[in-house]
């Protein structure tokens, strides 16, 4: 397994990061090596919370039950006497014209439910990763997106909006997606108005840290010639 405790150290280091990237992976059975997670939460995105604060455990599907949408784009079904919940879910957003109906087999999910799902601070996890999620501000977020460019990373989904989990399912798909985070996972996070994600594919952050490294030093000197022009050329 790679070192994720130095890979994280770097990320944080380059691009000036408050909160611990989160290490998802997805398991098609129980782990029997890390503790599941106590309690409940009202989301699936509560979980990354939780992992970015330092926790290391396990979710079973009905650890998903409370988030309706969560659920969905994690293709884990809703026990017969909660699949209204769903539609209840839909039917509000739908009335206060957050989303349209037409939109909802367009959202992306999991292709197969997973057994469990391991979160952890990147450089605590005890499996590689499936996802490495990265919240951050544009500025750093868009040195990850530069990076993906470099390394010839992409996806056909390179900007989301809500919902916001399903940037997970988006990313198995493809290799990176920036997230601008909705509403919902704001509040489950607090993440702050000023942040936003990114999410990567585990088998490609190795080749996003060396073209990382190269971007963040384009940009420092970049910054400097700018900062040269702009005195050297403005006049009022």
């Amino acid at each position: 397994m790679e070192n994720y405790k130095n890979i994280e150290k770097e990320i944080i280091e380059m691009l000036f990061l408050t909160q611990r990237p989160v290490a998802v992976t997805f398991c098609k059975s129980t782990p029997d090596d890390v503790a599941k997670v106590t309690g409940t939460q009202p989301s699936s995105c509560s979980f990354w919370r939780l992992a970015a604060a330092g926790q290391v455990f396990f979710t079973e599907r009905a650890d998903h039950y409370n988030c309706a949408i969560g659920s969905y784009t994690h293709n884990i079904p809703l026990p017969k006497e909660r699949t209204i919940e769903l539609e209840q879910t839909l039917g509000m957003m739908t009335e206060l014209g957050y989303i349209k109906l037409e939109e909802v087999p367009g959202i992306p999910k999991l292709e197969k439910t997973p057994r469990a799902i391991i979160y952890a601070p990147l450089g605590d996890t005890p499996k590689s990763p499936d996802i490495v999620l990265i919240t951050g501000q544009p500025l750093s977020i868009s040195l990850l997106h530069e990076a993906a460019l470099s390394a010839g990373i992409s996806t056909k989904d390179p900007l989301l909006g809500r919902p916001t989990c399903m940037a997970l399912p988006a990313t198995k798909k493809g290799s990176v997606v920036t997230s601008l985070g909705c509403i919902g996972n704001r509040v489950y996070t607090d993440i702050g108005n000023d942040n936003c994600y990114m999410t990567i594919a585990g088998s490609d952050l190795i080749v996003m840290m060396e073209h990382l490294k190269k971007i963040v030093t384009a940009n420092d000197t970049l910054n400097k010639y700018h900062q040269e022009r702009r005195q050297a050329l403005s006049t009022s």
